[in-house]
């Protein structure tokens, strides 16, 4: 039997020793990063692909019973699940970033930019039902756009604001007609009210102690004010009260009984109203404080009113509002004369003052109730309001062919609930006013929100017929 020589075994011994020493450091490797691990198990474990400087995650918009209006994930940037409702509102972003291009995508950027998700107190059923009202009604009317603003009448909470012709925000560039869909006309675009001012002015002369709804008054079918004639619409007696001077739509007859009021007291009240408030929304509370832009109103300062400039005040005419302007000031009169900032935001504080006594307030929905416009009435249910044809300035002067159609009214109208302005532009096809076009959609939003709130018609029964109540 061969054996090895002294020298080989020596090598022999020598290697294995290297290789005990080397599993031995390999041993020793793997214990070590075992305790390092098991010692530090607060340190996060984060995916290969992701970046310690990545953007957090852009905030949501939703609605008052927490429906996802816009909202963004990883994959899909931004999505809105809601479609066509409520775009031109929460308006758009870029596709790949989100970052808003308009409406509160826009408006809200720094907040949503941050990752802060914030709830409207838009109701999405009364969004829903003001929309499908309102597009209805735009063709009907071959108008160019409209708006419609739903406000909680005790709390000055927006339960919808609904714009047309629609746009889908997923490809808002698709629209041919970009420019008008994408406007939020309820917040963006100031026009003249019109003959829904005449019950605000018939306000003042009830709060001031200068006229009554009996009183009576001279109204021919025109007048002449320094220079300017005044000319009435609709036919009616030459002697009028103040109820039948708003049932009537007599230019004549507002401004024959508004002589009595001072001019800076019709101003004051316009003021009170915030007709000159151009941040009629509150700012929300979040850092840095935002505001949601509201166009400007535009009302002369009492020092230039003239005779005729007056007299066009007190009729809507000569000064600027929004739709949610005259909510607003509507929805005094729903509210027993007390104003109700509108807040568009859940957790924002709406600021009140009074304006009017509670009685006034009431005597007016009054007069609206018994002498509302035919095409908004609903048999059955008590309903009140004002409508307004206002002509449009186009290049420097009022138009003869474009108009602006409007209703303002409550639901119901002796115990408002809902406070709704009604607003169309350049309605064609020889029905322009708005007892034509407006009136019908205030008539079917209240129609679907008496089914909401499963509120069944009411029965006449003075005359033991059980008629159905038609005011």
């Amino acid at each position: 039997m061969n054996r090895l020589g002294t020298s080989e075994q020596a090598s022999l011994s020598r290697g294995w020793v290297v290789l005990l020493a080397f599993a031995a450091f390999l041993l020793g490797l793997g214990y070590g990063f075992y305790v390092l691990w098991h010692n530090a198990p607060s340190l996060p474990l984060r995916p290969v692909s992701a970046r310690a400087d990545a953007p957090p995650l852009r905030g949501s918009l939703e609605a008052a019973d927490g429906t996802p209006l816009a909202f963004s994930t990883r994959e899909d940037a931004r999505l809105y699940p809601l479609g066509l409702s409520a775009t031109q509102l929460i308006g758009f972003g870029e596709r790949s970033t989100g970052k808003g291009l308009a409406g509160l995508e826009l408006d809200l950027e720094k907040l949503l930019a941050q990752g802060q998700s914030l709830r409207l107190t838009l109701d999405p059923l009364v969004q829903s039902i003001a929309e499908q009202a309102l597009w209805k009604g735009l063709k009907a009317a071959q108008a160019d756009w409209g708006s419609v603003v739903a406000m909680e009448s005790k709390t000055g909470r927006l339960l919808a604001v609904a714009n047309g012709p629609a746009f889908d925000p997923s490809a808002p560039r698709l629209n041919l007609q970009q420019d008008i869909s994408w406007r939020n006309h309820a917040f963006a675009y100031a026009l003249e009210p019109g003959s829904t001012i005449k019950p605000l002015t018939a306000a003042v002369l009830l709060e001031e102690n200068m006229a009554r709804l009996d009183t009576k008054v001279y109204a021919p079918m025109s007048r002449r004010i320094a220079g300017w004639t005044i000319n009435d619409v609709v036919k009616h007696p030459e002697t009028l009260t103040l109820s039948e001077v708003l049932k009537f739509s007599s230019n004549v007859g507002i401004t024959t009984l508004a002589e009595r009021i001072p001019r800076e007291t019709l101003f004051n009240y316009f003021k009170k109203m915030h007709f000159t408030d151009a941040t009629l929304l509150p700012p929300l509370s979040y850092q840095p404080r935002i505001a949601v832009q509201v166009a400007a109103p535009h009302v002369r300062p009492v020092h230039r009113w003239g005779p005729a400039e007056y007299a066009n005040a007190t009729f809507g005419q000569g000064f600027l509002i929004t739709p949610l302007h005259l909510a607003a000031a509507y929805n005094i009169l729903a509210n027993d004369g007390v104003f109700r900032q509108p807040i568009l935001f859940e957790g924002n504080t709406s600021q009140s003052s009074v304006v009017f006594r509670p009685q006034v307030a009431r005597e007016i929905r009054k007069a609206l109730t018994d002498g509302i416009a035919e095409n908004a009435r609903l048999p059955g249910y008590v309903l009140g309001g004002k409508t307004g044809t206002a002509q449009v300035v186009v290049n420097g002067r009022y138009s003869n062919s474009v108009y602006a159609a409007l209703f303002a009214g409550f639901i119901p109208s002796n115990t408002p609930r809902v406070t709704v302005v009604v607003n169309l532009f350049h309605p064609k096809g020889g029905r322009i006013y708005g007892s034509q076009v407006a009136a019908p959609i205030y008539r079917d939003i209240a129609a679907r929100l008496f089914a909401l709130w499963g509120i069944p018609p009411q029965l006449d029964n003075s005359s033991g017929k059980g008629k159905l109540v038609n005011r």
